[in-house]
């Protein structure tokens, strides 16, 4: 149980910063780093599910999408979260090409909405665990 308090903690951090550059003002630079931001609060937030999955559900998920559809099953979130976190996962999966400037300037206009569905999700799996 601690590993999964201590991993939620890293990401309610690592969620903060991305909350920090999303009220920048924009520019190229902040887009960019805010796609940086959302990758790393991405990871390190679908390994919180993951862990939560393990210890309290006793599943056993490796990717995302997996970990997001097995949340659904166990009641935690509704069809439409899960619809959104299956989504937000194709965006991530797609960070990787933001030299594209079409893909970075629609990638940037969601950041926001999967900012806030992340910080939901954990605070769903905060209450859970208290």
């Amino acid at each position: 149980m601690e590993k999964l308090r201590v991993k939620l903690e890293t990401a309610q951090r690592a969620l903060k910063t991305l909350e920090e550059i999303l009220k920048e003002p924009y520019s190229k630079i902040v887009r960019d780093a805010s796609i940086q931001r959302f990758e790393y609060s991405f990871e390190v937030f679908w390994k919180v599910v993951k862990i939560y999955l393990e210890y309290q559900e006793g599943i056993i998920c490796n990717s995302p999408k997996s970990c997001f559809r097995e949340m659904f099953s166990v009641g935690l979130i509704d069809e439409n979260k899960t619809t959104k976190l299956l989504e937000m996962t194709d965006d991530r999966n797609l960070t990787s090409h933001t030299y594209d400037e079409d893909l970075a300037e629609g990638l940037y206009h969601k950041l926001h909405e999967h900012y806030e569905l992340m910080k939901e999700v954990l605070e769903i799996i905060k209450r859970q665990i208290k």
